[in-house]
């Protein structure tokens, strides 16, 4: 996926940016950039490839000659941004975070005539923030180019633009499924998908962007130069997974959401009468731990850590681009506790169940070292649309998703007409589904989140939230 973070100020904003664009390097594992605008030289930009190492470590040797006091950082898992680009609507800076479902289409329609043309990569694709500049480039101004390119783009797109050393505009996606969040101190402001990457650099929360506004940011504030539609669709997936435990989203904390979801998960179960008989509540690390927490409280059994992490060396299990070396990072990572394993009945809460490839290794590794039974939860609803909005996943294909391949292998095709009652675990197709994972992966149970539960736990109304990659509603 990707985030970003800008600043404006009075003062040097080149460590403000730093720091600020590393604190969203969870948010992506591919590239990332910086562009400062210096009053008195103009705009230097830099863009390293962050696969295999982090950006801090990248950017660091960067650091002295960059200067000003206005500039933007990103993280992408997209192509490498952020970029320079001059037309008749001036020099400016762009990066962007989403996607373009419609790229090809855009090109055809629109790109196609004598006198257009991209800067292939070695993909043969198009850089996507080339592309968003390209239909920003299609307006007169930058307020309408702005929008004339999320109005065109299926997917998702929100943007920042740095026009000249004194001014930021920066564009919610239109249905808001990312947040966008303005900080403000004594001598400027900043912009950022995590407010806790400002917090940590004094600023505190000013403003929060509508779905598809578009403001202006000065050192002295931020105006709004396009209103915000009244339609948002954040995306569920933020509290539950990849937005980070401090931050907060439409005045939801993420860590307080996850420990309410756990609850709810804990009290489903005693409801039931299902997994009351177990020694210790644990958490799939890192993002299923707050899940865990909240489900020991609510169920008063003893949370623990029955294997530790250990992440000196690689940080993230996901950062490898090959999945089979993924997969081996996440086993060698994988410290097991023994005393908190051996001969006890286990509980773990995951944040997802995407693939499932990890899991069954983890299950495994439990076994080995002497588990006597363990049950998992996930906290959200089966997975069974890849997103097509944010790109945070890297499936390619539905069938990449373990629910899909197993309501397939239970009844083809003809099956998916059926996925509401497979994510529901009250129903026979809904207990087939589970029994199937249970069986592949030896878990004692498994139950799911149900979309009720995650809507409950972030406490904002379901028509505001996306949850399209849990029931396929846009």
């Amino acid at each position: 996926m990707g985030g970003f973070f800008g600043a404006v100020s009075n003062r040097d904003v080149v460590l403000d940016v730093f720091f600020g664009t590393d604190y969203h390097s969870h948010l992506g594992t591919r590239n990332a950039g910086m562009a400062i605008w210096n009053r008195d030289t103009g705009c230097k930009r830099q863009i390293h490839s962050i696969s295999n190492t982090p950006f801090r470590t990248k950017f660091e040797d960067d650091l002295s000659s960059f200067s000003g006091c206005c500039g933007f950082g990103c993280i992408s898992d997209t192509d490498p941004q952020p970029l320079m680009v001059r037309s008749h609507l001036g020099l400016y800076a762009i990066t962007t975070v989403g996607i373009i479902n419609n790229a090809e289409e855009l090109i055809a329609k629109y790109f196609s005539d004598h006198g257009h043309q991209f800067m292939a990569m070695s993909s043969g694709k198009v850089n996507t923030t080339e592309m968003v500049a390209a239909l920003i480039n299609q307006k007169e101004n930058l307020v309408d180019g702005i929008r004339n390119a999320q109005e065109l783009i299926d997917g998702s797109m929100s943007i920042l633009l740095m026009t000249g050393p004194d001014e930021i505009i920066a564009a919610r996606d239109l249905c808001g499924r990312l947040p966008v969040l303005v900080g403000k101190n004594e001598e400027g402001c900043c912009v950022s998908f995590e407010s806790f990457a400002y917090h940590k650099l004094d600023y505190r929360d000013e403003y929060e962007l509508g779905p598809g506004e578009i403001v202006r940011i000065t050192s002295a504030g931020c105006e709004t130069i396009a209103p915000a539609g009244k339609d948002m669709k954040i995306c569920a997936f933020l509290w539950t997974y990849y937005g980070y435990p401090n931050s907060n989203y439409e005045g939801v904390n993420v860590e307080v959401m996850r420990g309410r979801n756990g609850h709810i998960l804990a009290r489903t179960d005693r409801e039931n009468g299902v997994a009351q008989d177990i020694d210790f509540v644990s958490g799939v690390p890192d993002s299923g731990t707050p899940h865990a927490i909240g489900y020991a409280n609510e169920s008063g059994k003893h949370f623990a850590r029955a294997f530790i992490k250990y992440t000196p060396t690689w940080a993230r299990s996901f950062m490898p681009p090959a999945q089979v070396d993924r997969e081996t990072i996440a086993k060698m990572k994988q410290i097991p506790v023994t005393e908190l394993i051996r001969d006890k009945d286990l509980l773990f809460v995951d944040d997802s169940i995407v693939r499932g490839t990890q899991l069954r290794e983890t299950v495994e590794f439990l076994y080995e070292n002497g588990a006597r039974s363990v049950h998992m939860r996930s906290a959200c609803p089966p997975i069974m649309f890849g997103c097509k909005y944010l790109n945070f996943s890297r499936a390619t294909s539905d069938l990449e998703l373990i629910a899909r391949r197993v309501i397939l292998e239970l009844e083809g095709e003809e099956g998916f007409r059926f996925l509401s009652e497979y994510a529901d675990g009250s129903t026979e197709r809904g207990k087939k589904l589970r029994a199937n994972i249970c069986e592949r992966f030896h878990f004692s149970s498994l139950e799911f989140q149900s979309l009720d539960g995650v809507i409950e736990a972030i406490g904002l109304p379901e028509c505001e939230l996306c949850t399209y990659c849990w029931n396929g509603k846009e």
